[in-house]
């Protein structure tokens, strides 16, 4: 189970720690943040999925995601002075990371070097694309150095060996901050002829033929407690995608798989050409698809697998209706029968909210529980007596799964029971808790959690990139 989220350096998440706890409700003003963090958890999932360069690259890029505030607010909070630029210090950095009972993980993304003059060459098309920097997989809640597992910078992948210690883990890694042999923090050198954006230009090519070995060379070829999985992964590649197998990393197969199994629904569509009103082709599915295409055959999976709570959804929301899924020439369709009517409504004749009720009825119910399922406005276009039966769904859910709801909807926070924070440290965590609230605040244009302080925040370090 996740136990804490962190993001730096997108939109208005500055820098924030979110903790987790089992079923926890995300609650905010209207741009307080509550959006920016979904989204930054899609990213984080993209990881894994192997798209989050272009999943960034439909938001903006990395340029319009970035956090658009000055470096320090301190001058502004503490001296009341207006709220000014400064030159920026440090790299261009947007960084994601989470904690959970095994595993945590972390991802660094930033801009590529931009050659100007004589050493750019032909121009690439793509300089406004992300790139990956750093990631590391560690044990336990907090990074630090004797609990990584797998490290990444830049091209290079290394692990932990089975025997060995770690008593290189800054030299290994460009030395202290300090240090003007330290490279963490430049472009790596581009190998002679290599064509922009291949493998080989982003290959380390070694000290000139007669000269002595650099510092930062030397520190590199000689990591005790490491090896070396590969010098060649491209900066649009993530480790846990190109490299996660079960002999040299299982930690990385293990860290893929679960950030695979995240799912994400965020407003189905209901309008006239939503795709859950079309009849479609039909196949077993125990997992609906995030916009809500194969409604008709998850529900049917739903059913056929002992599906007594999808009856007693549909009657608690509607009243004694009964639901049925109709198959034509192998196209599915949902058909609800009402007391009163003497036909059944297809999903073309259902309203917005019916529509909506039932794919969140299909996606909660689920055969296959995820390790975690994050609603977005879950309440969006539903009747208000519909909240309480969505709670009770959402609360059986949590029963199985973690679950995040981000929502403004005073009704349906209530429906759910969140915990009064004041009794926090005598609530239990995990699967089947009561629920959690957290409340998202803007300050000057930065996201905070109401109420979190030096002590209530969860430990976590980002480390640097050198």
């Amino acid at each position: 189970m996740l136990t804490a989220v962190a993001v730096s350096g997108y939109r208005s998440l500055r820098d924030v720690v979110v903790p987790l706890h089992g079923l926890d409700v995300v609650t905010g003003a209207n741009g307080s943040g509550k959006s920016s963090l979904y989204r930054s958890l899609r990213l984080l999932a993209g990881c894994g999925r192997g798209d989050v360069i272009g999943t960034l690259a439909r938001e903006g890029g990395l340029q319009s995601a970035l956090w658009a505030g000055p470096a320090t607010l301190g001058g502004a909070r503490e001296r009341g002075h207006a709220v000014q630029g400064t030159r920026r210090k440090g790299p261009i950095s947007l960084q994601l990371g989470f904690a959970s009972d095994d595993f945590g993980y972390l991802v660094d993304l930033g801009l590529p070097q931009q050659a100007s003059g004589a050493d750019a060459g032909s121009p690439s098309a793509f300089l406004r694309d992300p790139e990956i920097k750093r990631e590391v997989v560690w044990s336990g809640p907090v990074m630090r150095p004797g609990s990584v597992l797998v490290r990444r910078r830049w091209g290079v992948v290394e692990t932990r060996s089975a025997v060995g210690s770690d008593d290189e883990w800054g030299g290994g890694w460009g030395g202290e901050e300090d240090d003007e042999s330290s490279e963490w923090e430049s472009d790596p050198v581009e190998a002679p002829g290599a064509r922009i954006g291949s493998r080989a230009a982003y290959r380390d090519p070694g000290p000139a033929a007669g000269s002595a070995p650099r510092p930062a060379d030397r520190a590199r070829r000689a990591r005790p407690g490491w090896t070396e999985l590969t010098r060649s992964l491209r900066p649009w590649e993530s480790m846990l995608t190109e490299l996660a197998d079960p002999e040299r990393a299982p930690e990385l197969l293990r860290v893929r798989r679960m950030i695979r199994g995240w799912r994400f629904y965020d407003s189905f569509r209901a309008d006239s050409g939503a795709p859950a009103r079309t009849p479609q082709v039909g196949t077993r599915t125990p997992v609906l698809a995030d916009d809500g295409r194969d409604l008709a055959a998850a529900l049917q999976t739903i059913r056929e697998q002992g599906g007594r709570e999808l009856d007693r959804a549909v009657a608690d929301a509607f009243d004694g209706a009964i639901l049925d899924v109709t198959v034509d020439g192998g196209r599915f369709d949902v058909a609800l029968h009402q007391p009163g009517m003497l036909r059944p409504l297809s999903g073309a004749e259902l309203s917005d909210g019916t529509l909506r009720y039932l794919l969140l009825v299909a996606a909660l119910l689920t055969p296959d529980p995820p390790p975690l399922m994050v609603l977005n406005e879950p309440e969006t276009s539903l009747h208000p007596e519909l909240l309480a039966p969505l709670a009770r769904l959402i609360r059986a859910a949590a029963e199985r799964s973690q679950v995040m709801v981000v929502s403004h909807s005073r009704s349906l926070i209530d429906e759910l029971g969140v915990a009064d924070p004041d009794d926090d440290d005598e609530i239990p965590v995990g699967l089947g808790s009561p629920a959690r609230g957290i409340t998202l605040v803007k300050d000057l244009g930065e996201t905070f959690v109401q109420g979190q302080g030096l002590l209530t925040t969860p430990a976590w370090s980002w480390g640097t990139r050198r």
